[in-house]
């Protein structure tokens, strides 16, 4: 689970945290101050830039977790060269130029145990319903595939700081392609309804505003029996977005099984930070399911739910 499918590009961390710096302040709340700084003549480096936002805002959200009274969380980002002698005793450490970016909480830091463990897949140290434990487990994963280097450093008291090296990039950054504007929105009136089911609040609050700006009418659910509930309710619902892996004691797939059952015509959409074939291969969906890896960019969003609106494409 901890491999992906990479898009690397020669991308300028600096512009893409300024272009990050919004949604980490509505993601973190009022009560965290967020700051970033940025060394003089940053270098380029070669990553995939979905990888490196979800990467970003895993860290914050953990950050935030270990701040529940509020506190401030550093992102920095500066050049930087692990030389031979620092190679030699790391594993898998390549010596060279890299860029690193470098997140650091005032939160309650860690004992030696829990960081020896934080990037083994399901290890967590929060509640049941609260995370699967993936989160740094597939930080951890894109940066070695990204053939990048990492590293934590914390103390029970004060804080932590993960620091992500990335291969530098000699060539220039690949200047986005302007994307065609989504079809306007249907009127108000006739708006189709979507319902968002989506256990993590953050991430389903970004789905419904950008729901909301192509023009859908929308409802929300945190977990599948919630979601199920409402249909069986008679809710107009005109297309589920459902996030794949949520607590609760209503399966995901029998969860798919039983909106078949009550509206066939009813299209839905899975989301996940997974594979396709991760899963389909582990039993949590039928195969020949649709589904959207995350992060989506929002124009992909739009054409997806245009088409299975339009009978295009169906569970």
């Amino acid at each position: 689970a901890r491999r992906q499918p990479l898009a690397p590009s020669p991308i300028n961390l600096s512009r893409l945290v300024s272009e990050m710096a919004d949604l980490l302040r509505r993601t973190l709340g009022e009560s965290i101050e967020v700051e970033t700084v940025v060394a003089g003549g940053l270098w380029n480096t070669l990553a995939d830039r979905a990888q490196v936002e979800s990467a970003l805002l895993n860290l914050a959200l953990n950050a935030r977790d270990a701040m529940p009274g509020g506190g401030r969380l550093t992102v920095e980002i500066t050049n930087a060269v692990l030389d031979e002698a620092y190679a030699h005793g790391q594993r898998d450490v390549t010596p060279g130029q890299y860029v690193m970016l470098a997140v650091t909480d005032t939160g309650e830091g860690m004992s030696d145990e829990i960081r020896a463990r934080v990037f083994e897949p399901f290890f967590t140290t929060k509640s049941d319903g609260k995370g699967t434990g993936l989160g740094l487990s597939m930080v951890y994963g894109f940066v070695k595939q990204s053939n990048g280097h990492i590293q934590i450093y914390s103390e029970v008291g004060h804080g932590t700081t993960v620091k992500i090296y990335l291969p530098r990039s000699r060539e220039a950054e690949e200047q986005a392609q302007p994307v065609a504007a989504p079809a306007p929105g249907p009127a108000a009136q006739d708006a189709r309804t979507i319902l968002v089911v989506e256990d993590e609040a953050t991430v389903r609050e970004a789905a419904v505003e950008m729901l909301g700006e192509l023009g859908y009418r929308r409802l929300e659910a945190a977990d599948a029996a919630s979601a199920l509930a409402l249909v069986e309710n008679g809710a107009r619902v005109d297309l589920v977005f459902s996030d794949v892996v949520m607590p609760g004691p209503l399966r995901t797939r029998d969860f798919a099984q039983r909106l078949r059952e009550l509206r066939p015509d009813l299209p839905v959409l899975f989301t996940s930070g997974y594979t396709d074939n991760a899963i389909i291969h582990q039993g949590r969906l039928d195969d020949g399911v649709q589904l959207i890896s995350k992060p989506y960019a929002k124009a992909d969003l739009a054409r997806r739910i245009a088409q299975m609106l339009s009978g295009e494409a169906r569970v």
